[in-house]
């Protein structure tokens, strides 16, 4: 009965917390409470190798980092170039949800592979239609960004309702005004949310092209649609009952089925079959959302699958989104999304890089963040209140102890692929290494660098980010 009574109490608690914009995030510790499976592997083995001689092999495999702040000379980035190669989809993470270095770095990075490798698609850990609302205002000048990010990043998202996004999606318009027949594009990939564009869409299409489905879509969806801003759907469909989130994914469901059923081929045109795909996905993400919320959190069963099935399909609209836009893409996450080992494998057992690579292979390319010491943004675990919170400088025996050491202490970029011995079987071995969500405290996770990303940026100090309309 103990663990009944501490589960209600964590369900209550978790509801407005989630460690990496999850809003079920209460499974992990549900599993820990039924399962009794510990919270962290078990540390790597200390060995002699964190010493000068690890130093001396990392140090001539960096390269140095000028800045993190966009704009100005970005040759310091021809390094990385060459390491993300001919890649379709590059993950770059982050190892805090709210340090403007993380933050500014990604733009940074994102308009050097604008300029010099051809991308042209910036997704980020944030939901479907938040990325459409933004992508209309990149693409055609339509809404204002501000209101925009003020509406759609809330709750589990307002991490990203920060100063250094708002003008990433303001330059991404910019270089859309001087390059309208080449356009940049903004994409979330997440689900917790899907708002009323993606249900006009399929309707709409319907309406248009399938009028025969239009009476049973309206009835599959009726009560589905967000009539709620952003936090507050999701407060609401957390609050349901099971049996009711179970039957609603029953009829999002059957209505992705529905127009599958159908073919667009046949209908003549191109654009026939564009209008098609583009509504099958609007009603796939539609149900996506519905069944996130359709795991049922008395089974401890399920729940680790909730935490797979989230990480699987994002990973599956970063994928659709390349192939029907024709755009390499930058995806934007925590490392624990870009990464191919999840950090607590019984609580995730496999994250969206993973998935990524099992898509892409070699078209994907994982790019972890880590950092010596600085600050941040979070709640605490007990609590809604953001705060700033302060890291003094790497435990003993942590990756980032050693990294800081690397290139007299500067910012710098590594292959972890390529870096010679005896660092590369350092580069192996999991040992703490910081890695927060949205709240703290948190972690540090024993974490084997190269075994979780190809490529590693260090910062050696971060500082929080600006959140707007705090």
């Amino acid at each position: 009965m103990q663990w009944q009574w501490q589960w209600q109490w964590q369900w209550q608690w978790h509801r407005h917390r989630h460690r990496t914009g999850l809003t079920l995030t209460l499974f992990i510790i549900l599993a820990a409470l039924t399962t009794g499976i510990p919270a962290t592997a078990a540390p790597a083995p200390t060995t002699s190798l964190t010493s000068t001689t690890v130093v001396e092999a990392l140090d001539r495999a960096a390269h140095p980092l000028r800045t993190v702040e966009p704009g100005g000379d970005t040759r310091d980035l021809r390094p990385l170039d060459r390491m993300i190669g001919d890649a379709r989809v590059v993950g770059l993470g982050e190892a805090t949800h709210s340090s403007h270095d993380f933050f500014a770095l990604k733009a940074r990075v994102f308009r050097h592979l604008v300029e010099e490798k051809g991308f042209r698609t910036f997704a980020l850990e944030a939901p479907w239609s938040t990325g459409l609302r933004l992508n209309d205002y990149v693409l055609h000048g339509k809404g204002d960004p501000r209101r925009i990010m003020r509406a759609e990043f809330q709750r589990d998202y307002l991490w990203w309702n920060n100063t250094d996004y708002l003008r990433l999606v303001e330059w991404m318009r910019g270089y859309n005004v001087r390059h309208p027949g080449d356009p940049v594009r903004f994409m979330g990939d997440d689900i917790a949310w899907t708002g009323p564009e993606s249900y006009d869409a399929v309707e709409d299409y319907a309406a248009d092209a399938r009028p025969e489905l239009s009476a049973r879509l309206a009835e599959l969806y009726r009560g589905l649609r967000p009539t709620v801003p952003t936090g507050a759907y999701i407060e609401q469909y957390l609050g349901l009952p099971y049996a009711e989130r179970k039957e609603r994914a029953e009829r999002t469901g059957e209505a992705l089925a529905l127009l599958r059923r159908q073919s667009a081929d046949g209908a003549g045109t191109a654009a026939d079959t564009e209008a098609y795909d583009w509504a099958v996905q609007q009603a796939t993400v539609i149900d996506q959302t519905a069944r996130q919320y359709d795991f049922d959190v008395e089974d401890p069963a399920q729940i680790a699958e909730a935490m797979r099935y989230r990480d699987g399909v994002m990973a599956a609209n970063v994928v659709w989104w390349q192939e029907h836009t024709g755009t390499k893409v930058l995806l934007s996450a925590h490392n624990n999304h870009v990464g191919y080992v999840p950090e607590v494998p019984a609580e995730n057992p496999k994250v969206q890089g993973a998935f990524l690579r099992d898509r892409l292979g070699a078209g994907y390319v994982s790019v972890g963040l880590t950092f010596g010491h600085g600050s941040f943004n979070a709640t605490g675990w007990d609590d809604d209140i953001i705060r700033r919170w302060t890291l003094g400088p790497a435990d003993p025996g942590s990756n980032e102890r050693t990294l800081d050491r690397v290139r007299h202490g500067g910012d710098h970029v590594l292959d972890l692929r390529s870096v010679g011995s005896p660092a590369d079987d350092w580069l192996r071995r999991a040992r703490p290494t910081r890695s927060i969500g949205t709240a703290y405290p948190d972690g540090p996770h024993d974490i084997a660098l190269a075994r979780s990303y190809d490529v590693l940026i260090h910062l050696r100090e971060v500082e929080a980010a600006r959140l707007r309309d705090r």
